[in-house]
């Protein structure tokens, strides 16, 4: 059974960085594509960047976050910098079946808890 579990959520300042890590077992890790989702309060849950064969961003995270993956570790990471009162939200992570990278949210079959971002003005 793929498990998924994310870490590294905080309270931060507008400018801060965070970087937040899903440990994930039960599946062979580097034949899945890994996505980062996040869902602000009252919004539906969007896209920010995965990576397989090749990575995917959201426009709102170009330049500002970087997906990376340690296959020997089984754990995807996502590096924040230069976050704003905007990026708040519960960040998810999830696995999808193929090394193929796509921005579509039931394209991904497994999904974590999610973890706490916040970000102060």
């Amino acid at each position: 059974q793929v498990q998924l579990v994310e870490s590294g959520g905080g309270l931060v300042p507008a400018g801060g960085s965070l970087t937040l890590s899903c440990a994930a077992s039960g599946h062979t890790f580097s034949a899945y594509a890994m996505g980062w989702f996040r869902q602000a309060p009252g919004k539906e849950r969007e896209f920010v960047a995965a990576a397989g064969l090749g990575t995917v961003y959201a426009d709102s995270a170009k330049g500002r976050f970087t997906i990376s993956r340690d296959n020997a570790k089984n754990t995807v990471y996502l590096q924040m910098n230069s976050l704003k009162p905007v990026d708040t939200a519960v960040y998810y992570c999830a696995a999808r079946t193929s090394s193929v990278v796509t921005m579509t949210e039931v394209a991904y079959s497994y999904w974590g808890q999610g973890t706490q971002v916040t970000v102060s003005s």
